[in-house]
């Protein structure tokens, strides 16, 4: 009897347990293989809406030297160097500054993330990939077959468009994501405690190990004044990176062009090439570098990269350093500087701001590197007409 009795108490219990007691959890090491699988999946996703973008700045200088031929399969002359453009300035400047190239890459996506706080959250993110993917293709047909610098800059406008959609989106769902095309782990297949528990858990940032205290809510639910004071809140991240980006692209589109060296042995086009290059390669290794090193104060790395700015805008003024692998360093350390700022200031954010308040913060600061860039394009076209009319 007493064996019966416990039984039946132990049937009782487990017919209680079925709304009380949860069901039991996976082990931790697949909650970490899906958080590293979460990681890279973004990382990829990433470096493949970065692409387009950087491939098209890395060629201003071609785009803007060279006129295709209808005999000519590409921008790049494969024969000798070509004549200076400016051969009575010492700068050996191209007729338009490649600022140019800068301001159709970036001002589309300027508008694009001035818009988006307000309602771009009610398109669905798949069809916004869609469009991201469909505009980075467009992007290198048309200059691939361009026969004309007009012709160049829509395509790189496409670029812009793929770039600017691609980032908003992505940084919205580093906040919310569904198991995004087979790389994402689905919030379901992380939790199967239940829908409102695997929401929580995908709401969480991409990089974080402590759970919500909160259940977070979305960013479609903020009225217009919380948006107004989440956004002042978010004038502390802001700023800085609207600063170091300002540097930076001042920098790139502005003086690469203008640091020429002739005692080399490579062409115009090739030292412009090297400067972006090493600048990207900073960049990739600083955002990818998180995990290793955090700063919490981004306002020093905006000080750094205004002195960076000052020092190289002096060196094409005065002309003082010998060796043009002197500017390889400082522009590889340029590079480590603007990706750290980057990659820092929304991970500040995706730890400071509340569950319901991440996505608007991660979409409306992204504002914050496309403000930057579009000023210093708008600065670096005068100031490249200015110094190419001098002797």
């Amino acid at each position: 009897m007493g064996g019966c009795a416990g039984s039946r108490r132990r049937r009782l219990s487990d017919s209680e347990g079925e709304e009380t007691v949860p069901e039991p959890r996976p082990p931790l090491l697949d909650h970490q293989g899906a958080h590293w699988k979460n990681a890279v999946g973004f990382w990829l996703l990433g470096l493949c809406n970065n692409f387009s973008y950087v491939v098209m700045l890395s060629a201003a200088h071609d785009i803007l030297s060279h006129e295709r031929t209808s005999g000519n399969q590409s921008h790049v002359d494969p024969g000798p160097a070509p004549i200076p453009h400016n051969s009575s300035s010492r700068f050996d400047c191209n007729s338009v500054s490649t600022a140019a190239v800068l301001l159709a890459d970036i001002l589309p996506t300027l508008v694009i993330k001035l818009l988006a706080p307000l309602g771009l959250h009610l398109l669905p993110y798949s069809p916004r990939v869609l469009v991201s993917g469909i505009c980075a293709a467009g992007s290198f047909v048309l200059v691939a077959f361009s026969h004309s610098v007009g012709t160049s800059l829509c395509g790189v406008v496409l670029a812009s468009i793929s770039s600017g959609l691609g980032e908003v989106t992505f940084l919205s769902l580093t906040a919310f994501y569904p198991s995004y095309f087979l790389l994402l782990t689905s919030p379901e297949a992380q939790d199967p405690g239940g829908e409102e528990e695997a929401e929580s858990s995908a709401r969480q940032p991409l990089i974080r190990t402590e759970a919500p205290e909160s259940k977070p809510g979305s960013s479609s639910s903020l009225s217009l004044r919380e948006r107004w004071t989440v956004f002042k809140g978010l004038l502390w991240y802001i700023v800085p990176l609207v600063v170091v980006y300002f540097a930076e692209y001042f920098i790139n589109q502005g003086l690469f062009e203008l640091l020429f060296f002739r005692n080399t042995s490579l062409s115009h086009a090739q030292q412009y090439r090297w400067y972006q290059m090493l600048y990207q390669a900073g960049v990739f290794a600083s955002r990818s570098s998180l995990r290793c090193c955090h700063i919490r104060f981004t306002w020093a790395l905006a000080l750094l990269q205004c002195l960076n700015l000052a020092f190289l805008l002096a060196d094409v003024w005065f002309g003082f350093l010998p060796s043009i692998y002197f500017v390889f360093l400082i522009i590889l350390y340029e590079g480590l500087l603007g990706g750290a700022a980057y990659v820092n200031t929304f991970h500040n954010i995706a730890l400071e701001t509340s569950d319901e308040h991440r996505e608007f913060a991660m979409a409306a600061t992204c504002i914050s590197d496309t403000l930057g860039i579009s000023l210093s394009g708008l600065l670096a076209l005068p100031l490249h007409d200015f110094l190419c009319q001098l002797s």
